[in-house]
């Protein structure tokens, strides 16, 4: 477990390097909730994510060495970016492994940022063992995306800003994937406020954590392309610090389908003035549903990411729920649509990702 003062200590550690996000109050949302809603503007972070943070925690922790060897991840885009924006400022490399269902988008900033870029395969399974493969024969450091105690406390970093702004919080919303952010966020809003409750919200299409602590251990589930895609994946079948952490901290985990995720976009855009990607409106999307009973405020909501391709936006915006369904009224497949019925044809199994 990741204890308060490990959180700490990473503030202390990358406060020089990313910015403190303001916690805002949404009169929209608090009217729908009937609570005090508050958004904690983690998409306005330098490379457009949380992940920022834990990259740089475990970044500034390599000794000269292993900055010399670099560092390979595997990553659905936003992991790898924040990664290789770290790198390059502090004079390592870091080679970035992603299945082909990550946006192009994603892969083309994380190009400009530097990244040596690896496209392997048709899930994030594929993706880890060829990072696996390239730490085993060029010694470079294997850097997981979530279950990594030093990512963990950067990424715990937003919940003593979340306590800062607003210490009588009484419910903290966070998007769950592989449960970096949901556990380290956890640990620090937790160890500050024992009765505050933290909800995890993730997408109904692969819900890997919530599946896991269903089952009560980590397990595999199948991949498929969704809006929120940066909580796509698995959290690894070997996963030894987020998913028992999750299990201990979490009070629920709330699930939305597509069209729900799509809502959170367009409120964001709409009433908020935010550009969100999915998986940064999820927890939008599970108010907009009231998909959370008995909700007690004031509550936090963590808005993790803006990195959503332009069109795809505009798309959701006008009104599309579910983009990535395949077609079944004969007209011809848009790109991503073809890419969702290859990856669906071969039915592989996900793995470790982010």
């Amino acid at each position: 477990m990741i204890g308060l003062n490990t959180i700490q200590e990473a503030r202390r550690r990358i406060a020089s390097h990313v910015l403190l996000t303001p916690l805002v109050p949404s009169h929209t949302l608090s009217e729908i909730a009937g609570v005090p809603v508050s958004l904690k503007l983690e998409h306005h972070q330098k490379t457009g994510s949380f992940k920022l943070r834990g990259a740089t925690n475990a970044l500034l922790q390599l000794s000269e060495a292993e900055r010399t060897r670099g560092v390979v991840t595997v990553s659905t885009g936003n992991h790898g970016r924040g990664l290789a924006h770290v790198a390059r400022a502090i004079g390592s490399r870091a080679t970035i492994c992603m299945s082909r269902l990550v946006p192009e988008n994603k892969v083309l900033e994380i190009r400009r940022l530097g990244g040596d870029i690896r496209i392997v395969g048709q899930s994030q399974d594929d993706a880890l063992a060829e990072a696996e493969r390239l730490a085993d024969e060029h010694g470079l450091v294997m850097l997981s995306p979530f279950d990594n105690p030093e990512i963990v406390a950067g990424q715990g970093t937003v919940g003593l800003e979340v306590v800062d702004a607003m210490p009588d919080v009484a419910t903290l919303i966070v998007p769950l994937s592989g449960g970096g952010l949901a556990a380290g966020v956890a640990a620090a809003v937790k160890g500050l406020r024992p009765n505050a409750k933290v909800i995890g919200v993730t997408m109904e299409l692969g819900a890997a954590m919530k599946a896991s602590l269903n089952a009560g251990h980590p397990v595999q589930v199948e991949e498929w392309p969704s809006l929120a895609d940066s909580l796509g994946g698995g959290i690894g079948l070997r996963n030894t610090l987020t998913f028992p952490m999750c299990q201990s901290l979490l009070d629920d985990v709330v699930l939305l389908s597509e069209s729900e995720i799509a809502a959170g976009i367009r409120h964001a855009y709409e009433q908020e003035r935010e550009i969100l990607e999915g998986a940064g409106a999820v927890g939008i999307g599970a108010l907009l549903a009231r998909k959370i009973p008995e909700l007690k405020g004031p509550v936090a909501l963590v808005l993790s990411g803006r990195n959503i391709d332009v069109e795809l936006h505009r798309r959701v915006v006008n009104g599309e729920n579910d983009p990535f369904k395949e077609p079944t009224n004969g007209k011809t497949e848009s790109s991503d649509r073809a890419r969702v019925k290859e990856h669906h044809s071969t039915r592989r199994r996900g793995g470790a990702m982010r």
